[in-house]
């Protein structure tokens, strides 16, 4: 605490409103249209995970609060449960935070997201104070960048474990470099703390990084005392205080946790396509260009830089074995970030099953290494192709926004109507233009802030709020989350449900993709029967169907469907096309 103290200072003029504009923007990136009191009820939960991890924290939720003894509260917050039957593919960190958000907030989508809102508040504001003591100048740039770049404004809304891995790890690895520059243990207690936290999302992936890119860095660097000072017994014994209890109290309730979570979940999911996201190799570079816009030009160009850098410094230490060892602060900042970015990309791209959240540790080193690249371009420059390739993505983004509504409404095969497309474009290039303008005539400084803005307006847009949509021709009927909610999403079909059949609980799916199926489990709270798993419920029920193929119509499914629900009474309820399903009605047996 006391080498913390000595770090501050009283902020000055200019440092409060450093920090009134970072938390501005900040709290606005990450909290509209998460919250139904702040733009909104937003999206609801999409996808195969966020509806079941929400699902699991209610469950243990309602298995705590059903508690009466010590011992059966202590084993409903051990073992996860779906649907009464333990859930072991992941730890139990998010599955904790979602509940006791639960227990404050009530049951609400919204809520099941808290968790990664709030570690992404913690990634921001500890990137932002951790670059102002060791790399000051591009604190401001490094924070708003990481908090205004699409990966962590889509996973920062997520209702998974992806956040909770990578904003830990990043809090821990900038912890570890604040050591190493310092030599102070109080920093790296950080690395051990924040370790084991990333070892309750994911599991054994987090230590397996960290001590990839430690040992990488130190080997390249030819700096060997680090591994001797940093492998810290008090670090150790703390990082094991953290982990051991859970992983082992869940090893005593489940006797097959060890064989599901580290031999089926974790190596057979790394090197094997058992569970169906096998991706090509170069997948991972897409999803990282795609999670750094709109500085993804920035980015690309701050990253070859620090390449260049790393490549000159480790050439100069291995030509000069008498440097092995000596380092002065800061001068190796730059690699680090480039192998902690790198790194995860590499491992992770040699997995047969990829998701794009898997990389997220890789985007705050990007976005830092940005961060720090703009603000010595204040000096040196930053280039007119750079500056003008910044500025045609800030267009693309404001063009994609713009057109989302018609692509989400009529399929992306359709063609928008000329008017709309160029009403559209003039509004993209206005955009990239203004950005350009304000970097010509304001300096390379500004530019963060130009881009923000232009961010926020496209938030607001996203939420038929914006300026862009007060043009007519860009106008839709619903706004583009409300599209995006009946077409991606289960909680407007169950609330549909709920206002049609309020007394019938059971809901059956036929042929549906699985998002739907655990997103109806979720928002009715009870779990949803698949006919092609466990057959037709003897019960009333409500069926949904996936009726998909030409004219809406899938002749097979139709067949199927009249074969197994031979002598029962059914009737259509209504069609759900934004999905392309049928709802009908099945009497009892």
């Amino acid at each position: 605490m006391i080498e913390r103290l000595r770090c501050l200072r009283w902020p000055t003029t200019a440092t409060w409103l450093e920090i009134a504009v970072l938390v501005g923007f900040t709290l606005f990136f990450v909290f509209y249209g998460t919250t139904p009191h702040f733009g909104g009820a937003g999206l609801g939960l999409v996808g195969a995970d966020e509806p079941r991890y929400a699902q699991i924290a209610h469950e243990m939720l309602s298995k705590l609060q059903h508690a009466h003894t010590l011992r059966s509260k202590l084993s409903a917050c051990v073992t996860p449960y779906l649907y009464g039957k333990p859930w072991l593919e992941k730890p139990a960190l998010y599955y904790w935070r979602a509940m006791y958000a639960f227990s404050d907030f009530g049951v609400a989508d919204w809520v099941a997201r808290i968790p990664s809102v709030s570690f992404a508040l913690w990634l921001v504001g500890l990137t932002y104070l951790h670059m102002r003591r060791f790399r000051r100048g591009g604190h401001l740039d490094a924070a708003l960048i990481t908090a205004a770049c699409v990966g962590i404004l889509s996973f920062s809304r997520g209702a998974s474990t992806d956040m909770q891995l990578a904003a830990p790890l990043s809090i821990g690895m900038l912890g570890w470099y604040a050591w190493y520059e310092t030599r102070s243990k109080f920093w790296l207690v950080d690395i051990y703390f924040f370790t084991a936290i990333a070892t309750l999302a994911k599991g054994p992936v987090a230590p397996f990084l960290v001590m990839v890119i430690v040992g990488s860095f130190a080997v390249l660097r030819r700096e060997w005392w680090i591994f001797r000072k940093s492998l810290w017994w008090p670090g150790i014994i703390l990082y094991f205080a953290i982990v051991l209890p859970w992983f082992l109290a869940v090893q005593y309730e489940n006797p097959t946790f060890f064989r599901e979570f580290f031999l089926e979940h974790n190596l057979e999911r790394f090197a094997t396509n058992r569970y169906q996201h096998q991706q090509p190799f170069w997948y991972y570079i897409v999803v990282v260009l795609l999670a750094t816009l709109p500085w993804t030009v920035i980015a690309i160009r701050a990253l070859v830089d620090g390449v260049r850098k790393s490549i000159v410094e480790w050439k100069i230490r291995h030509r000069r074995p008498e440097l092995a060892g000596k380092s002065q602060p800061g001068d190796a900042f730059p690699e680090f970030l480039v192998l902690w970015a790198l790194i995860p990309i590499f491992f992770f791209s040699l997995s047969q099953s990829k998701l794009p959240g898997y990389i997220l540790p890789a985007i705050p080193p990007i976005t830092i290494l940005t961060g720090d690249y703009l603000f010595r371009a204040r000096t040196a420059g930053l280039g007119r192709w750079i500056q003008r390739g910044h500025a045609a993505l800030v267009a693309f983004a404001t063009l994609a926004v713009l057109l989302l509504p018609w692509f989400v409404g009529h399929g992306l095969k359709s063609v928008p109507p000329v008017h709309v497309l160029a009403i559209a474009g003039i509004t993209a290039i206005s955009a990239g233009v203004l950005v350009l303008v304000v970097v010509d005539r304001l300096g390379v400084r500004h530019l963060r802030l130009a881009t923000c803005c232009v961010m926020v307006l496209l938030l607001l847009s996203l939420y038929g709020v914006g300026p862009f949509f007060a043009i007519p021709a860009l106008a839709s009927s619903k706004h583009t989350i409300q599209l995006m909610d009946r077409t991606y999403s289960a909680r407007p079909l169950a609330e549909k449900l709920e206002q049609l059949q309020p007394d019938v609980r059971t809901v059956a799916v036929f042929r549906v993709r699985r998002d739907m199926e655990y997103g109806l489990a979720f928002y009715r709270n009870h779990e949803v029967a698949n006919y092609d798993e466990v057959g037709v419920p003897d019960e009333a029920h409500i069926l949904v169907v996936r009726v998909a193929g030409k004219n809406g119509i899938d002749l097979h499914s139709v067949e199927d469907l009249r074969a197994l629900l031979e002598g029962r009474h059914y009737e259509l309820l209504f069609p759900w096309p934004e999905q392309e399903l049928s709802v009908y009605l099945v009497g009892a047996r």
